[in-house]
């Protein structure tokens, strides 16, 4: 009976947490930023009337949960549209998504290296984003340029923001080894790695459109592709056609296609 009564209350307390969770306040979307988002992000362009409404509500209670705060630079209505659009873009397919394992965002004005040095003096300045561990942990780094350059050009299968939002997905289990196990399930992980490993080998051997970073290890391959996807889902579909496949499972989603209002 005592285990009985200890498992109602916490369910009970799940509920409360969760509720309390959604209860959360949310801004409601600004009006002047439409027109914004409209004209830089394209996939949110070919949503339906419904869908786009849904977006910018995610994209509201995205910015609701995490903070964002910029170094040597002030934030703009841009920064925050586009880091709100690319945090949505990978998991618009779900009902519902948190990023539990992010609460707050480092917006540099530029490229920076690895002791997070980013003036022009400063060596080694080749980082555009990365997900933070140790002292950073649930935080993520990213440049201002790379932000804005990711949604300037829709044809070259470039969007480190999306990318480094993927890698937070990836670690959803804990570790980030670009093995979705959370979102493609078991029985799809042995299916994912065989097609994950040839591909690889296919970059290695100079015989793929998949830029060479893909190959570097199998996180970076999961990001590299995931960008790929979103940003020339018409393009990888037809080079890539089981890569496509297992990441519209993945993602629960088909960018590109064309809804109806």
């Amino acid at each position: 009976m005592i285990y009985i009564i200890l498992f109602i209350i916490l369910v009970g307390f799940g509920i409360f947490a969760f509720s309390k969770l959604k209860r959360k306040d949310v801004a409601p979307f600004p009006k002047h930023w439409g027109p914004v988002l409209e004209a830089e992000v394209a996939y949110y362009n070919i949503l339906s009337s419904s869908e786009k409404q849904r977006f910018r509500k995610r994209m509201m209670a995205f910015l609701s949960e995490v903070t964002i705060e910029g170094v040597k630079l002030e934030l703009e209505d841009l920064d925050r549209i586009l880091i709100a659009a690319s945090a949505v873009i990978p998991v618009f397919g779900f009902k519902e998504w948190y990023y539990n394992n992010l609460s707050g965002i480092i917006l540099y004005p530029d490229t920076f290296n690895s002791d997070l040095q980013f003036a022009d003096q400063n060596k080694d300045r080749r980082i555009l984003g990365m997900v933070g561990n140790g002292r950073f942990e649930n935080q993520m780094l990213l440049s201002r340029r790379a932000l804005r350059q990711a949604f300037k050009n829709d044809t070259d299968k470039l969007n480190t923001p999306v990318h480094e939002f993927v890698h937070l997905i990836d670690k959803m289990d804990g570790i980030t080894d670009g093995i979705p196990e959370q979102l493609l399930g078991r029985d799809y992980i042995k299916p994912w790695l065989e097609l994950m490993h040839h591909e690889m080998q296919a970059i290695n051997n100079d015989t793929s459109d998949i830029r060479k970073y893909a190959s570097f290890n199998e996180a970076e391959f999961f990001a590299v592709v995931s960008e790929y996807f979103f940003e020339r889902p018409q393009l990888f579909k037809k080079k890539h056609p089981e890569l496509f496949k297992m990441l519209v499972l993945c993602f629960q989603q088909q960018p590109g296609k064309k809804r109806k209002n």
